[in-house]
Formats: structure tokens, C-alpha cells, sequence
């Protein structure tokens, strides 16, 4: 019998204690192997040379070298997949974004509180992050894509039927749902989207409090779009897009003639909240079926069920192609389920959504 290969890990952090908490609950799961552990970033640097992980969880504060210029000299000279370690606060949540953006391909938060309780909470989320990133693609977690937009490309092939699908009615909203590899990818999508984009934009990007508004904020200042986290009873208008914050779902309502932001703290869908399928069966219900979808990267199949509903209502469901996703789950989980209209690659969404509403 063929044994399975573990996933190999180094551990980074100034803390022992942390060090020991993140090795115990790695050590937990039998396809991981933590194979090291290293104190500061030069013994990170050295021991990835010598062990050849699979991947490296890193300490985003530490003496000396902080984790951003560690991971940034990771991705220069030895690419690996990275997940940050990072604290539940505004400068944790604004250094983990710079890290997303320097190439890590995803993070956790440190337990603040009681330790056992929090490790209770965190154990599972780094399990899964762990085993999801040892299969990820660092080009694509670190790529820049903006010479590819530059640069002429083929179209990707879409159904001539398909390509003005909109040109009687006009959609009435673009929901958005990704995970893992998402925060660089919507940096890429919503600053490209022109001021006058005519519909309202709705995103669930998977994320634990406080991390989101820290993206909110981030998008705004590099979009013409107006970018806002949702918070309840907000209007939904045409050329604003609001993400869903951490450890709320969110939900469409009708108030009187307008839709507005609902969030609920319901019990977490496919371990997630704010879950994409709560907030797609919600615009189903709410909206109907003229809307535009996108699935983007991300591990898991978040979204799967609430793009079948809304496709069964007529809805257009695009869904991020492999070739450029950081992790292909849930936009693979679109296409298996045979609900996407048009598999796009990473570099090629806006023009397309600008193609589709125009």
C-alpha cells in the first residue's frame, strides 16, 4: 500500500510558546509533518534552503527582519507558499494585506483571550489552510497582472450566443464571491471597473473580522468605484461596491422601494462566515435572476449552490479559470456543477464584466 505523502511545513516565530502551539496543532493532522521551526527570519532563510518545506507559516511581527521582508526575500529567492500568522488588530490586519500582496497565499489569526478556546477555534481553520496552500500557486499568489492586460492576448473563447446576453435587459447587480488568492485578485477586478459602472456590486471575500474593512479600505483608495464594508440597513446603489464583513453573512433585503444590507451572525455556512451561497440564495430571492455572478480563487465550493439558484432564475455565472487562480476550488466546483456561462482568466474579468453591463 502506498503511503500518502504528508505536507511539510516550517514554522516561524520570535515566540517559542507560539511556535509550540502552531507545531501541536499542525502535528494533529496526519498528512502534516512539521519538519522546523525557526526563531527570526535570517534562521527562516537558512532553514528553508536546508529542509526544502512545502510550505512556511510566518510570524507577520517579529524583531529584526519583520514577516513582510522575510516573505518578501522568500519570494525572490526560494518561492514557496506562505501563510501568515498575523495579530487580531488594524496595523496586523493592514501588514497582512501588504503580505497578500507580496505573494503569501493566506493567513490566520493569532489567539488572543483564552488559549484553549482559541486554539479550538484556529486549529481546524490552519489545518485546512495549510493542506489547501501545500497544493497552491505561488506564481499566481505573487503575480502582477497588470503586463498581461497590457500585453495582446487571445479572448477567451466564449459562446457567441452568450456574448450580449444582456443586450434587451440589463442586469441589476454583480455579485462577487472568492477566498483564498481573492484579496489580490479583487485589487485587480474593482480598480479597473470605470467610474460610471452601472451596477451595484456585492462581495464576499472570506476573511475574519476586522481583516475586511482593512480591504474595504484598500480597494477604495485604488478604485474609481466607490468601495465600502457593509454594515446593516446600508443602501445598495448602482456603482458602489460593498463587501460583506468578518463573522457576518450578508443578506439582501427590500425596504419599501430600495435594497439594503442585512447581516446576520446565522451559524457559519461550509465553516465560513460571511458565506458567498447565504448571500447569492439571498439575491435570488430578493433580486431574482437578472444578475451577473463571478467565482473567483479560492479552496472550498462556497458559492456552488447559490449560483444554482440564482442560475435557475436566469442568472450569468462566470467563474475564474485554473490557469490564474491561487487555489481553483470554488470556481472548478462552478464549472463541474456545469453553471458557468464563461471561464475567464484573472487578467481578462474586468474588460468582460465592463463587456457584459455596457
Amino acid at each position: 500500500m502506498t503511503s500518502v505523502r504528508k505536507t511539510r511545513a516550517l514554522i516561524v516565530d520570535d515566540s517559542a510558546f507560539m511556535r509550540k502551539i502552531i507545531g501541536d496543532i499542525l502535528e494533529a493532522d496526519p498528512q502534516i509533518e512539521v519538519v522546523g521551526k525557526a526563531r527570526d527570519g535570517d534562521e527562516a532563510i537558512r532553514k528553508i534552503k536546508e529542509l526544502s518545506p512545502d510550505l512556511v507559516t510566518l510570524d507577520v511581527e517579529m524583531p529584526g527582519k519583520n514577516g513582510l521582508e522575510v516573505l518578501r526575500e522568500i519570494m525572490e529567492q526560494n518561492p514557496l507558499p506562505v501563510i501568515m500568522v498575523s495579530n487580531l488588530t488594524k496595523r496586523g490586519a493592514d501588514v497582512t494585506m501588504q503580505a497578500l500582496d507580496a505573494g503569501a497565499v493566506d493567513f490566520v489569526t493569532k489567539p488572543s483571550g483564552s488559549i484553549s478556546l482559541d486554539m479550538e477555534k484556529i486549529g481546524d481553520a490552519l489545518r485546512r489552510k495549510v493542506r489547501a496552500a501545500s497544493r497552491a500557486s505561488v506564481s499566481n499568489a505573487s503575480m502582477k497582472w497588470e503586463k498581461f492586460i497590457s500585453t495582446p492576448h487571445s479572448p477567451a473563447p466564449v459562446d457567441p450566443s452568450k456574448r450580449f446576453r444582456n443586450s434587451q435587459k440589463p442586469f441589476d447587480m454583480l455579485v462577487v464571491a472568492a477566498s483564498t488568492g481573492g484579496p489580490m485578485a479583487l485589487q485587480e477586478i474593482v480598480p479597473a471597473l470605470p467610474e460610471d459602472f452601472p451596477l451595484p456590486v456585492l462581495i464576499v471575500q472570506h476573511m475574519p473580522p476586522g481583516f475586511t474593512s482593512s480591504l474595504a479600505r484598500r480597494l477604495n483608495e485604488r478604485s474609481k468605484i466607490k468601495v465600502v464594508e457593509a454594515c446593516d440597513d446600508m443602501p445598495i446603489r448602482k456603482g458602489v461596491a460593498i463587501l460583506a464583513p468578518g463573522g457576518y453573512h450578508l443578506v439582501v433585503e427590500r425596504k419599501q422601494a430600495d435594497l439594503v444590507c442585512r447581516l446576520t451572525e446565522t451559524a457559519p455556512v461550509r465553516s465560513v462566515r460571511p458565506a458567498a451561497d447565504v448571500l447569492f440564495q439571498s439575491v435570488a430571492e430578493v433580486v431574482g435572476g437578472n444578475v451577473l455572478v463571478l467565482v473567483l480563487t479560492g479552496m472550498g465550493k462556497d458559492g456552488t449552490d447559490g449560483a444554482r439558484a440564482l442560475k435557475k432564475k436566469g442568472a450569468y455565472v462566470i467563474a475564474e479559470s485554473k490557469e490564474t487562480c491561487v487555489i481553483p476550488g470554488m470556481p472548478g466546483a462552478i464549472v463541474e456543477a456545469g453553471l458557468s456561462d464563461e471561464v475567464i482568466p484573472l487578467y481578462a474579468i474586468a474588460s468582460n464584466l465592463v463587456r457584459l453591463v455596457k
